[in-house]
């Protein structure tokens, strides 16, 4: 009788990619990234186990989106005062917090648990072309457009 192989965390091997945003799709990129980050692409994944590789992205402020989400996607945020939300478009949050519009693509895209916020630990956005993670030895990916 054949047993079913179960993913022990010791044993999970990770790797450290880095992902240039330059002229991708905000969407697109950001589903690729959580399928990485969940492990999906391994033989070895699981639904209960965190056995994803960690990713870094750069140049998240030049991400680019379709249609006319720049000026109509906000995002919002409360202060808990009575009439105090505060609004947001894309196109300002690319020029204050390009790395936080990543962010939230991605971690929506991630279970809502306790393991999805430990995949989320291992993602890595940077807004220029530098990271400090080369101690590391990071591999280029390139991801379908």
């Amino acid at each position: 009788m054949r047993t079913t192989y179960i993913t022990k965390p010791l044993e999970v091997e990770r790797k450290w990619f880095v992902v240039d945003a330059a002229e991708k799709n905000l969407g697109r990129l950001s589903t690729q990234v959580a399928h990485i980050l969940r492990g999906k692409h391994k033989p070895t994944f699981a639904p209960n186990a965190d056995v994803g590789d960690y990713v870094i992205i750069v140049n998240a402020d030049k991400i680019s989106v379709t249609g006319k989400k720049m000026s109509q996607k906000t995002y919002w945020r409360h202060s808990g005062y009575f009439g105090k939300k505060k609004e947001i478009v894309l196109q300002e949050m690319l020029k204050k917090k390009p790395e936080f519009v990543l962010l939230h693509a991605v971690k929506g895209m991630l279970p809502k648990n306790n393991l999805g916020r430990q995949m989320l630990s291992k993602v890595h956005i940077y807004a220029g072309p530098d990271h400090k993670h080369e101690a590391q030895k990071p591999e280029v990916l390139t991801l379908a457009q």
